[in-house]
């Protein structure tokens, strides 16, 4: 059975609500989704959008694992993913 791929409108839509608040199950299976999602662009040469979401994953992560630093997070990398993706 083919896995789903998330769509970019749902990942930029959970990417900002676990950078703002980084909820443990829902940011863990989103880093995952996006890993599925850059393999993919990745195999279109869509290198740009690849890097894109790899720096949406690297917030995401900073925000789960350095949740206690900063409470007004913002995302850096969702334009990016929106332009290239």
């Amino acid at each position: 059975m083919a896995e789903t791929i998330p769509s970019k409108s749902n990942i930029i839509k959970q990417s900002s609500e676990c950078i703002k608040d980084s909820q443990n199950q829902i940011c863990r299976e989103l880093v995952s989704q996006i890993e599925k999602l850059q393999l993919v662009v990745f195999n279109q040469n869509r290198f740009k959008c690849q890097s894109s979401l790899l720096g949406l994953q690297s917030e995401l992560i900073e925000a789960y694992f350095l949740k206690n630093l900063s409470k007004k997070r913002i995302s850096l990398m969702i334009p990016y993913v929106n332009k290239n993706c």
